[in-house]
Protein backbone atom coordinates (compact mmCIF):
# COMPACT_ATOMS: atom_id res chain seq x y z
CA UNK A 1 0.00 0.00 0.00
CA UNK A 2 1.41 3.38 -0.97
CA UNK A 3 2.16 5.66 1.96
CA UNK A 4 -0.07 8.50 0.81
CA UNK A 5 -3.16 6.26 0.52
CA UNK A 6 -3.55 6.00 4.29
CA UNK A 7 -1.57 9.00 5.48
CA UNK A 8 -4.46 11.45 5.19
CA UNK A 9 -6.31 10.04 8.19
CA UNK A 10 -3.34 10.93 10.38
CA UNK A 11 -3.27 14.56 9.28
CA UNK A 12 -5.64 15.65 12.02
CA UNK A 13 -5.60 19.20 13.46
CA UNK A 14 -4.60 19.88 17.04
CA UNK A 15 -2.07 18.33 19.36
CA UNK A 16 0.33 21.25 18.97
CA UNK A 17 2.21 22.56 21.99
CA UNK A 18 2.99 26.06 20.71
CA UNK A 19 1.62 28.17 17.86
CA UNK A 20 -1.80 26.55 17.56
CA UNK A 21 -3.19 26.56 14.03
CA UNK A 22 -0.48 28.96 12.77
CA UNK A 23 2.10 26.20 12.24
CA UNK A 24 -0.29 23.26 12.14
CA UNK A 25 0.26 22.30 8.51
CA UNK A 26 2.11 19.79 6.33
CA UNK A 27 4.62 20.12 3.52
CA UNK A 28 4.23 16.99 1.44
CA UNK A 29 4.42 14.06 3.88
CA UNK A 30 6.15 16.15 6.58
CA UNK A 31 4.41 17.83 9.50
CA UNK A 32 5.85 21.28 10.16
CA UNK A 33 4.63 22.73 13.46
CA UNK A 34 6.30 25.46 15.48
CA UNK A 35 9.12 23.16 16.53
CA UNK A 36 9.68 22.09 12.93
CA UNK A 37 10.36 25.75 12.15
CA UNK A 38 12.73 26.13 15.11
CA UNK A 39 14.50 22.91 14.11
CA UNK A 40 15.14 24.28 10.62
CA UNK A 41 16.32 27.60 12.09
CA UNK A 42 18.80 26.16 14.58
CA UNK A 43 20.06 23.43 12.22
CA UNK A 44 20.49 25.93 9.40
CA UNK A 45 22.27 28.50 11.59
CA UNK A 46 24.57 25.86 13.07
CA UNK A 47 25.47 24.54 9.61
CA UNK A 48 26.22 28.05 8.34
CA UNK A 49 28.48 28.66 11.35
CA UNK A 50 30.35 25.43 10.65
CA UNK A 51 30.96 26.64 7.09
CA UNK A 52 32.08 29.99 8.52
CA UNK A 53 34.49 28.13 10.78
CA UNK A 54 35.85 26.29 7.73
CA UNK A 55 36.48 29.67 6.08
CA UNK A 56 38.34 30.89 9.16
CA UNK A 57 40.33 27.67 9.25
CA UNK A 58 41.17 27.96 5.57
CA UNK A 59 40.13 24.49 4.42
CA UNK A 60 37.11 22.88 2.75
CA UNK A 61 38.41 19.35 3.25
CA UNK A 62 35.64 17.70 5.32
CA UNK A 63 38.21 15.46 7.02
CA UNK A 64 40.19 18.46 8.25
CA UNK A 65 37.46 20.95 9.21
CA UNK A 66 37.34 21.25 13.00
CA UNK A 67 35.40 23.58 15.27
CA UNK A 68 37.32 23.41 18.52
CA UNK A 69 36.03 24.26 22.02
CA UNK A 70 37.71 27.13 23.89
CA UNK A 71 41.12 26.51 25.46
CA UNK A 72 41.06 25.41 29.09
CA UNK A 73 42.19 28.82 30.33
CA UNK A 74 38.80 30.31 29.38
CA UNK A 75 37.12 28.06 31.91
CA UNK A 76 33.34 28.23 31.64
CA UNK A 77 33.29 31.79 30.34
CA UNK A 78 32.52 33.06 26.83
CA UNK A 79 35.35 32.97 24.31
CA UNK A 80 36.10 34.98 21.13
CA UNK A 81 34.69 33.46 17.95
CA UNK A 82 38.07 32.36 16.64
CA UNK A 83 39.08 30.84 19.99
CA UNK A 84 36.11 28.64 20.77
CA UNK A 85 33.23 31.09 20.73
CA UNK A 86 32.07 29.58 17.45
CA UNK A 87 31.98 26.17 19.11
CA UNK A 88 29.87 27.59 21.95
CA UNK A 89 27.27 29.08 19.59
CA UNK A 90 27.13 25.91 17.47
CA UNK A 91 26.59 23.87 20.64
CA UNK A 92 23.62 26.10 21.53
CA UNK A 93 22.26 25.64 17.99
CA UNK A 94 22.67 21.87 18.23
CA UNK A 95 20.70 21.76 21.46
CA UNK A 96 18.05 24.03 19.95
CA UNK A 97 17.69 21.72 16.93
CA UNK A 98 17.70 18.46 18.93
CA UNK A 99 15.23 19.63 21.57
CA UNK A 100 12.98 21.18 18.90
CA UNK A 101 12.92 17.86 17.05
CA UNK A 102 12.00 16.06 20.28
CA UNK A 103 9.11 18.46 20.91
CA UNK A 104 7.99 18.05 17.30
CA UNK A 105 7.88 14.30 17.94
CA UNK A 106 5.70 15.00 20.99
CA UNK A 107 3.27 16.96 18.82
CA UNK A 108 3.08 14.17 16.24
CA UNK A 109 2.51 11.59 19.00
CA UNK A 110 -0.33 13.72 20.37
CA UNK A 111 -1.89 13.92 16.91
CA UNK A 112 -1.72 10.15 16.51
CA UNK A 113 -3.02 9.50 20.02
CA UNK A 114 0.00 7.36 20.85
CA UNK A 115 2.38 7.28 23.79
CA UNK A 116 5.47 9.45 24.13
CA UNK A 117 7.99 6.61 24.03
CA UNK A 118 9.58 7.84 20.77
CA UNK A 119 10.48 11.35 22.04
CA UNK A 120 11.38 9.80 25.40
CA UNK A 121 13.87 7.50 23.69
CA UNK A 122 15.28 10.36 21.60
CA UNK A 123 15.75 12.27 24.85
CA UNK A 124 18.33 9.68 25.91
CA UNK A 125 20.36 10.41 22.76
CA UNK A 126 20.20 14.12 23.58
CA UNK A 127 21.28 13.31 27.16
CA UNK A 128 24.35 11.45 25.89
CA UNK A 129 25.36 14.42 23.71
CA UNK A 130 24.65 16.96 26.46
CA UNK A 131 26.74 14.92 28.88
CA UNK A 132 29.75 15.22 26.57
CA UNK A 133 29.53 18.92 25.72
CA UNK A 134 27.82 20.47 28.76
CA UNK A 135 27.50 18.34 31.90
CA UNK A 136 31.03 16.89 32.03
CA UNK A 137 32.81 20.14 31.00
CA UNK A 138 30.82 22.06 33.65
CA UNK A 139 31.74 19.50 36.32
CA UNK A 140 35.39 19.71 35.25
CA UNK A 141 35.36 23.53 35.15
CA UNK A 142 36.11 24.30 31.50
CA UNK A 143 34.43 24.03 28.09
CA UNK A 144 37.78 22.86 26.75
CA UNK A 145 37.07 19.38 28.11
CA UNK A 146 34.31 18.89 25.50
CA UNK A 147 34.98 17.28 22.13
CA UNK A 148 35.63 19.28 18.94
CA UNK A 149 33.28 19.23 15.95
CA UNK A 150 35.44 17.58 13.34
CA UNK A 151 36.03 14.11 11.94
CA UNK A 152 39.72 13.54 12.64
CA UNK A 153 39.83 15.81 15.70
CA UNK A 154 36.82 14.08 17.21
CA UNK A 155 38.48 10.69 16.77
CA UNK A 156 41.67 12.08 18.29
CA UNK A 157 39.68 13.38 21.26
CA UNK A 158 38.11 9.96 21.83
CA UNK A 159 41.52 8.26 21.66
CA UNK A 160 43.23 10.81 23.90
CA UNK A 161 40.43 10.71 26.48
CA UNK A 162 40.65 6.92 26.61
CA UNK A 163 44.41 6.95 27.13
CA UNK A 164 44.13 9.72 29.73
CA UNK A 165 42.50 7.18 32.02
CA UNK A 166 44.87 4.34 31.19
CA UNK A 167 42.61 2.02 29.29
CA UNK A 168 38.96 3.04 29.00
CA UNK A 169 37.90 -0.57 28.51
CA UNK A 170 38.42 -1.07 32.25
CA UNK A 171 35.78 1.59 33.00
CA UNK A 172 32.94 -0.49 34.54
CA UNK A 173 30.19 1.77 33.15
CA UNK A 174 31.81 1.52 29.71
CA UNK A 175 31.66 -2.27 30.00
CA UNK A 176 27.95 -2.10 30.84
CA UNK A 177 27.26 0.32 27.96
CA UNK A 178 29.09 -1.80 25.38
CA UNK A 179 27.26 -4.90 26.64
CA UNK A 180 23.92 -3.18 26.12
CA UNK A 181 24.94 -1.95 22.65
CA UNK A 182 25.89 -5.44 21.49
CA UNK A 183 22.87 -7.04 23.17
CA UNK A 184 20.59 -4.55 21.41
CA UNK A 185 22.14 -5.51 18.06
CA UNK A 186 21.79 -9.22 18.85
CA UNK A 187 18.16 -9.03 20.03
CA UNK A 188 16.96 -6.87 17.14
CA UNK A 189 18.96 -8.87 14.57
CA UNK A 190 17.22 -12.03 15.79
CA UNK A 191 13.88 -10.23 15.59
CA UNK A 192 14.52 -8.74 12.16
CA UNK A 193 15.76 -11.99 10.65
CA UNK A 194 12.70 -13.80 12.00
CA UNK A 195 10.33 -11.22 10.49
CA UNK A 196 12.09 -11.39 7.12
CA UNK A 197 11.96 -15.19 7.05
CA UNK A 198 8.27 -15.22 8.04
CA UNK A 199 7.28 -12.49 5.58
CA UNK A 200 9.28 -13.93 2.65
CA UNK A 201 8.46 -17.64 2.42
CA UNK A 202 9.56 -19.81 -0.45
CA UNK A 203 7.52 -19.59 -3.63
CA UNK A 204 4.14 -21.23 -3.26
CA UNK A 205 4.08 -21.06 0.55
CA UNK A 206 1.93 -18.76 2.66
CA UNK A 207 3.39 -15.94 4.69
CA UNK A 208 3.81 -16.95 8.32
CA UNK A 209 1.86 -15.32 11.17
CA UNK A 210 3.10 -14.25 14.65
CA UNK A 211 2.07 -17.59 16.15
CA UNK A 212 4.61 -19.31 13.88
CA UNK A 213 7.26 -16.82 15.00
CA UNK A 214 6.48 -17.53 18.65
CA UNK A 215 6.67 -21.25 18.01
CA UNK A 216 10.09 -20.87 16.36
CA UNK A 217 11.64 -19.15 19.35
CA UNK A 218 9.98 -21.51 21.82
CA UNK A 219 11.64 -24.34 19.92
CA UNK A 220 14.91 -22.40 19.50
CA UNK A 221 15.54 -21.01 22.98
CA UNK A 222 12.58 -22.33 24.97
CA UNK A 223 10.80 -18.99 25.28
CA UNK A 224 9.21 -16.33 23.05
CA UNK A 225 8.86 -12.78 24.30
CA UNK A 226 6.21 -12.07 21.67
CA UNK A 227 5.89 -9.49 18.88
CA UNK A 228 5.13 -6.60 21.27
CA UNK A 229 7.58 -7.73 23.91
CA UNK A 230 10.58 -7.77 21.55
CA UNK A 231 10.04 -4.10 20.72
CA UNK A 232 9.78 -3.22 24.40
CA UNK A 233 12.94 -5.22 25.07
CA UNK A 234 14.74 -3.51 22.20
CA UNK A 235 13.74 -0.09 23.57
CA UNK A 236 14.89 -1.01 27.08
CA UNK A 237 18.26 -2.29 25.83
CA UNK A 238 18.84 0.73 23.58
CA UNK A 239 17.95 3.24 26.32
CA UNK A 240 20.36 1.52 28.70
CA UNK A 241 23.11 1.60 26.08
CA UNK A 242 22.73 5.36 25.70
CA UNK A 243 22.38 5.96 29.44
CA UNK A 244 25.44 3.98 30.50
CA UNK A 245 27.54 5.47 27.70
CA UNK A 246 26.78 8.87 29.23
CA UNK A 247 27.61 7.57 32.71
CA UNK A 248 30.95 6.09 31.63
CA UNK A 249 32.28 9.43 30.39
CA UNK A 250 30.77 11.74 33.00
CA UNK A 251 32.43 9.85 35.87
CA UNK A 252 35.85 10.04 34.15
CA UNK A 253 37.68 13.08 35.44
CA UNK A 254 34.94 14.00 37.90
CA UNK A 255 34.54 10.96 40.17
CA UNK A 256 37.55 8.91 39.05
CA UNK A 257 40.81 10.63 38.11
CA UNK A 258 43.33 7.83 37.74
CA UNK A 259 43.67 4.86 35.42
CA UNK A 260 40.52 2.77 35.31
CA UNK A 261 42.44 -0.49 35.67
CA UNK A 262 43.38 0.62 39.20
CA UNK A 263 39.68 0.86 40.11
CA UNK A 264 39.55 -2.93 40.02
CA UNK A 265 42.01 -3.25 42.92
CA UNK A 266 39.02 -3.60 45.23
CA UNK A 267 38.32 -6.90 43.51
CA UNK A 268 41.90 -8.10 43.87
CA UNK A 269 41.90 -7.11 47.54
CA UNK A 270 38.79 -9.06 48.51
CA UNK A 271 39.58 -11.14 51.63
CA UNK A 272 38.51 -14.28 49.77
CA UNK A 273 41.82 -14.42 47.93
CA UNK A 274 43.81 -11.33 48.92
CA UNK A 275 46.16 -13.41 51.09
CA UNK A 276 46.49 -16.36 48.71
Amino acid sequence: MALLTFEKKYRVPGGTLVGGDLFDFWVGPFFVGFFGVTTIFFAGLGTILIFYGAVLQGTWNPWLISIDPPPLEYGLGPAPLREGGLWQIITICAHGAFISWLLREVEIARKLGMGLHVPFAFGFAILAYTTLVVIRPVLMGAWGHAFPYGIWTHLDWVSNTGYTYGNFHYNPAHMVAVTFFFTTCLALALHGSLILSAANPNKGLEMRAPDHEDTFFRDFIGYSIGPLGIHRLGLLLALNAGFWSAVCIVISGTVWFGEWVVWWDWWLNLPIWADL
